[in-house]
């Protein structure tokens, strides 16, 4: 694997995930991001090979150069390659990271409840983009 890669893992049966994904694939500005399912054999097997902790399935990670990020400091990270305006999520750097976790955490409890049965349905050129097993 390319250690440039960069790599959103979500849960792919969620379909809040779904949404989320849907939105990084339209607003990423480089189109350089790619995605795998958190049950996917390539995430299992990626995380065990980096001697990671088994990925948890309420938790949004973003790889982004060899360096694995979770939770809302992945999102910010995630920021970072949209277009503008979409670019100035990145100002939640301001909030404290305990803060923005714990917002974090009480939208990934209700997450299934928050948005059903959501498939994403790329374009040919995005489906490039998703990491098969």
């Amino acid at each position: 694997m390319d250690s440039s890669m960069l790599i959103v893992f979500y849960d792919g049966d969620c379909g809040f995930c779904n949404r989320s994904v849907n939105y990084v694939l339209k607003h990423d500005k480089s189109k350089s991001i790619q995605f795998s399912a958190l049950q996917s054999d390539f995430t299992k097997t990626l995380f065990e090979e980096r001697n990671w902790d088994a990925p948890d399935l309420s938790t949004f990670y973003f790889l982004d150069k060899g360096v694995l990020y979770q939770k809302s400091t992945a999102a910010l990270k995630v920021a970072r390659y949209f277009h503008f305006p979409q670019s100035l999520l990145q100002t939640g750097w301001v909030v404290p990271r305990f803060i923005r976790d714990w917002a974090y955490d009480m939208v990934a409890k209700r997450r299934q409840r928050l948005s059903k049965g959501y498939c994403v349905m790329p374009s040919l050129e995005d489906r490039k983009r998703f990491i098969n097993e």
